[in-house]
């Protein structure tokens, strides 16, 4: 048998974390709250549906209440809408399939085969969503517990209106909150920290050559980024859903600042791309000791080069007005200090060309996190 780790250590980091979690709850608006706000109006909700049901209806059915109202309080009001929906047909189905089996072909093993067969089929129908197996399970309980009678199949349909009312009315009580600022704040801080890191890769360039520890630090920053995009675009898509139908007011152009904020994410994930890149090479070239015999014009350019990046990603990261007049000059400097950089390696004199497929690689990438920045997408005006 698997032994479970319960020892007092355990159960006290589970405590603290869980007290920790309900103070970040009540101190600030986020996830946590959000959260926990659910929570409680999922368990109030299951109760007095319970409650109703148990005063009004048979035991038999009490417990489809409580379910029902735990599947209407989803995360957002469309997606309790649409979960609601799906699952009152999916009863529905199951129910009438359950009826007139019974009052056709009576209540028998072949028929409660034919019953699990189709209501199988049915409840595959995408359109029902995950609730699409509650065709068979509601269809069992009206077959066997209620013999397919209507005066069952009567007070089942009843448990579960009364399990939708309670977790709408609960959900429309306190409406969840709006994050669309918090969005925008998220998107202009993952910029804020790459302009960070960007500049700090400039000095690699620009100055002494960095340790080995530094590189893995940059390398391991870009992977952790790349996550925080995967996740901000997550949270940005549900946010979308829950503007959906929620009557609580926004920012103003909400839509169109989630939009823009998307767009960023996307926009960073492709230079963290390049990043990777630019930090993969630069890795090799301390391994066989070919920076060191990069020229150095050649590592001044490129440093001038990235250190104007990050200043456009500043800009962009700012919790002000971004300017895209000044993004759109930053953005043209860097293209110049690329041009510069790229005539001195075709026209300079012959030690200025050693390593050559290094400044090449380099070049490149430059050129492709250039390209990405330069891209007209609304994203680069964050605010």
């Amino acid at each position: 048998m698997p032994k479970w780790d319960c020892g007092p250590g355990k159960v006290k980091v589970a405590v603290l974390g869980a007290a920790g979690y309900v103070r970040q709850a009540v101190r600030a608006p986020g996830g946590e709250r959000d959260d926990l706000l659910l929570s409680v109006k999922t368990v109030v909700a299951a109760m007095i549906a319970w409650m109703l049901t148990r005063q009004f209806l048979p035991p038999a059915v009490a417990t489809f209440a409580p379910f029902t109202a735990m599947v209407t309080l989803q995360a957002t009001l469309y997606r309790s809408l649409r979960d609601c929906v799906q699952y009152l047909v999916a009863i529905s189905v199951g129910a009438t399939l359950a009826a007139t089996l019974a009052a056709v072909a009576g209540i028998h093993g072949w028929t409660f085969g034919l019953l699990t067969l189709v209501a199988f089929w049915l409840g595959r129908v995408k359109r029902l969503g995950q609730h699409g197996t509650q065709v068979a399970v509601v269809g069992f309980f009206a077959f066997s517990s209620g013999a397919g009678r209507i005066g069952y199949i009567g007070h089942l349909a009843a448990s579960v209106v009364i399990g939708a009312l309670c977790g709408l009315v609960a959900h429309l009580a306190l409406v969840p909150a709006r994050h669309t600022r918090h969005r925008q704040e998220a998107a202009a801080d993952l910029f804020t920290g790459m302009s960070r890191r960007v500049d700090s890769l400039a000095d690699a360039f620009d100055g002494e050559t960095p340790g080995r520890d530094q590189v893995r630090q940059w390398r391991q920053a870009w992977l952790s980024a790349s996550g925080d995009c995967e996740a901000l675009h997550r949270s940005i898509e549900a946010e979308e859903e829950n503007g959906l139908l929620n009557p609580r007011q926004s920012v103003g152009g909400a839509a169109e600042a989630l939009s823009r904020a998307r767009d960023a994410v996307t926009v960073a994930q492709q230079c963290l791309d390049h990043l990777r890149s630019i930090t993969r090479t630069l890795d090799y070239a301390i391994d066989s000791q070919e920076l060191e015999k990069l020229p150095a014009s050649f590592r001044s350019g490129l440093g001038a080069l990235l250190r104007t990046v990050a200043t456009a990603m500043e800009e962009m990261g700012r919790t002000s007005l971004t300017d895209p007049g000044r993004l759109s000059e930053l953005i043209d400097e860097a293209a110049d200090e690329l041009d510069i950089t790229q005539q001195g390696l075709l026209s300079g004199p012959q030690p200025q060309r050693a390593a050559p497929t290094l400044q090449g690689t380099l070049l490149t990438d430059a050129a492709r996190l250039l390209a990405e920045l330069r891209s007209d997408r609304p994203a680069l005006s964050l605010r």
